[in-house]
Parts: structure tokens; sequence; C-alpha cells
């Protein structure tokens, strides 16, 4: 398979991932085990752009596209593929930490949401046991 291949395929890979962060708290809406893959994932793109660290992906594509024979580029993912699409200026560690405070606020109000959820139907249910088990297990 082609390097350059390889690279596109981590880019779509890395974009997928990125989406998950922001909104796979809405999966967890649809079924609760979702939370074990989401608050990790959640917590680490917000780790990410609160330090200003480059995720492993970024350098993973830019080697893929040096060995296919093309260049690699100097910013990370989200300055080079999302923010060129949503935003004209380039990434800054101000931005950085307000994206990182989006994926925060999107998913606390998730996850908040769900909780409410879950514990509006324990305290309807007439099963006080059964709603105790439900609950503990995440």
């Amino acid at each position: 398979m082609p390097f350059s291949l390889l690279a596109d395929m981590v880019v779509i890979a890395h974009f997928l991932f990125v989406l998950f962060v922001i909104f796979g708290g809405f999966l967890v809406l649809y079924k609760r085990g979702w939370a074990w893959l989401h608050i990790p994932a959640a917590i680490w793109g917000a780790f990410v752009e609160f330090t200003g660290w480059i995720c492993p992906l970024t350098p993973l594509e830019n080697w893929l596209r040096i060995q296919g024979g093309g260049t690699a580029y100097a910013s990370d993912f989200i300055e080079r593929y999302i923010i060129s699409l949503l935003y004209p200026s380039f990434l800054t560690r101000r931005l950085q930490f307000f994206l990182g405070s989006i994926v925060l606020v999107i998913n606390i109000c998730i996850y908040g949401w769900v909780i409410q959820r879950r514990r509006g139907k324990c305290h309807l249910s007439e099963k006080t046991q059964n709603c105790i088990d439900k609950t503990n297990s995440f």
C-alpha cells in the first residue's frame, strides 16, 4: 500500500477521532458503554489542547507523507485541517484553550444530562434495588 494512501488514512482516522472527542458523548445517550471509550478520549483531546502537545498521529502522518515522497508540515492536525476549514488565522495558544474548553463544556453537559436522566428513571422506579444495581453498572 503506498505511503501517501496510508497518510490519508491516518488523516481520516485522526479526523474521526476529533469528532469522537467532541461529540462522542452523544453515543452515551444511545448506549452507556460508549463512556468507557469516550471519557478517556475526551480527556486526551482536552489535555492535548490545553498543553499544546501534538497528537502522535500527526508525526505518523508526516512520516508517511515523507516516505511517500511528499512533504511534512510543522503544525498540528487541528491547525492544518480543522482550523483551516473554520478559521482564516493560525492556531494560537488562546484558541487551543478555547477549543479544549469547548470539548469539556460539551461533554460535561452531555454527561450531566445522561446522569440526570438516569437518576430520574431511578426515582420513578418502584424497584429501588434494581435501580441501584443499574446505576452502579456504568
